[in-house]
């Protein structure tokens, strides 16, 4: 005779990149945060120096964007907003010169989802001792213009006067 008791299935999804963060031990990721907007420029990282407003979080390589996220909105009420766009931008140095290097790696929306919010540190390639840049735009600002990825927020701000 048949059972007539339900089955019940239960389906874990595995990260490609997955971490057993039981057993691995976290890295320290810097994160600087910018809330005008835009992201800090790359010389900010010149020659031993770091831009103001420094985020330190203990993380691994699995970490998405959207957990990052999470904690930045812990320590910022700005970024709590919903419409509050928070744009990440991997910094590194230029492996054939003294300088750093940025590059946007996503973004997430406050309340909403988006297609970046399970990209993993992994997946963007960072490497342990690259900074993370994170622009806070409020929907006010992001809305009001065509801002379209990093180097458009980057050149506006260089061109901006202070």
């Amino acid at each position: 005779m048949a059972s007539t008791n339900p089955v019940e299935l239960i389906v874990e999804e595995k990260k490609d990149d997955g971490v057993d963060r039981q057993k691995v031990c976290p890295f320290l990721l810097r994160v600087f945060l910018s809330t005008n907007g835009y992201h800090h420029k790359t010389m900010e990282y010149s020659k031993g120096n770091v831009p103001e407003n420094e985020l330190q979080i203990y993380t691994w390589r699995d970490a998405t964007l959207s957990e990052l996220g999470i904690l930045v909105k812990k320590v910022n009420p700005d970024a709590r907003r919903k419409g509050t766009k928070l744009s990440f931008g991997l910094v590194y140095p230029d492996s054939r010169s003294p300088v750093y290097r940025m590059r946007e790696i996503g973004s997430i929306t406050s309340g909403q989802k988006g297609s970046d919010d399970l990209k993993t540190l992994n997946q963007a390639r960072f490497t342990i001792g690259d900074y993370m840049d994170i622009s806070v735009s409020a929907p006010e600002h992001w809305n009001n213009g065509p801002r379209k990825g990093f180097q458009q927020n980057y050149n506006n701000h260089r061109q901006r006067p202070y």
